[in-house]
C-alpha cells in the first residue's frame, strides 16, 4: 500500500489491526455513520477511541513514521494500519491433515 497518496478510510478497509498510540487494538469499526471506534485492553483497563468521519479525512500520513497522525478532542494520536492479520487455526487445521 502506498499510505502517501492513500486515505486513512482506505486503510483501514484493509487492515487486520490498528495499533493507536502504541497499544495493539484488534478490535475496531466504522458504525452506521461512518465513526471510527477503537478499543484495546491495556492492562485491566478497557480504553475506547472515537474519531468521527472529519477527523478521518482529515488525518495526516507521516511518511517518516509510516503512521497516520488522527486528532479527537482529546489531542493527537498516532495509528498504524497492521495488515490482514491470519489466526492461528488455520496451523492447527494443517497439523490435523498431516
Amino acid at each position: 500500500m502506498n499510505a502517501v497518496t492513500d486515505t486513512l478510510l482506505n486503510a483501514l478497509e484493509h487492515c487486520g489491526m490498528v495499533e493507536i498510540d502504541g497499544l495493539h487494538a484488534f478490535e475496531f469499526a466504522l458504525d452506521e455513520d461512518d465513526n471510527l471506534h477503537i478499543e484495546c485492553i491495556d492492562g485491566r483497563n478497557a480504553l475506547h477511541w472515537e474519531f468521527t468521519p472529519a477527523q478521518i479525512q482529515a488525518a495526516v500520513f507521516d511518511q517518516s513514521l509510516q503512521s497516520w497522525l488522527i486528532k479527537d478532542d482529546k489531542g493527537e494520536h498516532r495509528l498504524v494500519c497492521v495488515g490482514d492479520v491470519i489466526s492461528g487455526d488455520n496451523e492447527d487445521d494443517e497439523q490435523e491433515d498431516a
